[in-house]
């Protein structure tokens, strides 16, 4: 039978997508490798949000047709965001292109593969249809696992082509996210890591109310989970139920993903965001004062529209105070066929120049943040060994894998990939925290 890899680019949501093709694949009798070298057929599951992931998936591509013409591949699939949204262009100039599938086709990927050669097959399904219910081949872990609760988005952001690529906002059916993160609980996850592109609108499509608050009470109630982890909350979906439920649910994780892009209330107005840079000044604080212990994590973009030196300044004076624990920061990328596309804005070297400013200044809250840490003990999701570090090396809830630092601890025994353990911080290794296992009394 073909061995197949699957190269999965982009964000936690088109992993998902990327698990749901492995489990197809596996179905169909697929042998399935991470290594392209030693596959038939290899998968490029691409993103296209803005230039940088749009470079990344090309390089993938072309990467992959050199192994085409070495003969070590037989079959090239383009799948996924840069497929949908620039499905012409990739077939005029990516002759070793093989066949392609759209984010509306999902399910599709054998059918997609087995056609793929000289037809081409072009697979593009409805981006506005519900969200296919196929199983996963969970690829992150151990111990825990992303879980999307709705696709596409109907915020229509004037810098986001999000919309465009995945369709309207679609709510899952709560019985069925609960029945999977049942499943998944089955299978020895812990946590839980609540993802869609606005997890705050979970609902309003299917039941005409916000639901995440319920729909996060119903998953602290699976036995077997441990930490529920939620990214991506809008500022004005923070609903007072919501902020309850984070408060009061010892299972919810003490970490909020609240992107707020910007702070001016002219560029949050233009860029069409919903809420105003007042409303998130407000929220920060009752948040903080709300939720004690709250880690926050944000995301910025610099060199929008209408930011000149004022707006950048008044954007760094608001970090130094708000002082948000986590942020990725993101240089303006304008992206054609959005509105913000044509507006006037610095040029790219500049929004690059002011990333990396904020980003110093990012710096300098973490260092602080992780002195604070120093001396407390916590609870450490173990993730395995580094052989190259001679520690075991994990996540606490103040750590989202792939975008925070992990935790290095050392222990007397061994601790299992997976297993939770109390872990008193010591000190810094190398930027990330390290520490030594709590061994109880006795022991």
């Amino acid at each position: 039978m073909s061995k197949v890899c699957l190269i999965s680019l982009g964000c936690a949501k088109n992993l998902i997508d990327s698990e749901q093709m492995l489990s197809l694949l596996d179905g169909a009798g697929y042998e399935l490798t991470d290594d392209p070298g030693e596959a038939d057929a290899a998968i490029v599951n691409t993103c296209a949000f803005i230039e940088s992931a749009k470079s990344e998936a090309i390089e993938n591509i072309l990467a992959m047709g050199e192994l085409k013409k070495a003969g070590k591949l037989k079959k090239l699939v383009v799948a996924g965001c840069l497929a949908q949204r620039y499905r012409e262009e990739l077939l005029a100039e990516m002759p070793e292109i093989d066949a392609l599938l759209g984010t509306g086709s999902v399910s599709e990927i054998v059918k997609a593969l087995q056609d793929a050669g000289e037809r081409k097959p072009e697979l593009f399904g409805d981006i506005n249809a519900p969200l296919d219910e196929s199983g996963r081949v969970v690829s992150t872990g151990p111990g825990w696992a992303y879980i999307k609760i709705a696709e596409g988005c109907s915020n229509n952001c004037a810098y986001c082509v999000i919309p465009s690529i995945r369709g309207r906002y679609r709510s899952r059916p709560m019985e069925n996210i609960l029945s999977e993160a049942k499943a998944l609980a089955e299978t020895g996850i812990k946590e839980l890591i609540v993802v869609a592109q606005d997890p705050t609108m979970y609902g309003m499509d299917l039941y005409h109310r916000r639901a995440l608050a319920e729909l996060t009470r119903k998953l602290c109630q699976i036995d077997g989970v441990e930490w529920v982890r939620l990214h991506y909350l809008y500022p004005d979906g923070l609903t007072e139920e919501l902020i309850d439920t984070i408060a009061s649910e010892p299972k919810v994780l003490k970490y909020l993903d609240i992107p707020i892009q910007h702070i001016n209330n002219k560029i949050l107005k233009d860029m069409k965001r919903r809420g105003t840079g007042d409303d998130i000044r407000a929220l920060l604080p009752r948040l903080r004062e709300r939720i004690p212990g709250l880690v926050l994590r944000t995301s910025l973009i610099t060199g929008l529209p209408g930011e000149g030196e004022a707006e950048f300044e008044e954007l760094c004076e608001f970090l130094r105070e708000a002082k948000i624990e986590r942020a990725g920061v993101f240089p303006f990328s304008p992206e054609e066929g959005t509105p913000a596309f044509d507006m006037p804005h610095v040029d790219t070297a500049e929004a690059v120049r002011r990333a990396g400013l904020v980003e110093e200044l990012q710096a300098e809250v973490m260092e602080a943040f992780n002195a604070s840490r120093v001396g407390s003990t916590v609870r450490v999701l173990c993730e395995g060994f580094d052989r190259d570090v001679g520690l075991y090396v994990g996540r606490s809830f103040a750590e989202s894998p792939d975008v925070d630092g992990v935790i290095y601890f050392g222990s007397p025994e061994e601790c299992a990939p997976g297993e939770m353990v109390d872990v008193i911080i010591r000190g810094e290794l190398d930027g990330d925290l390290a520490g030594e296992i709590v061994v109880a009394e006795g022991e």
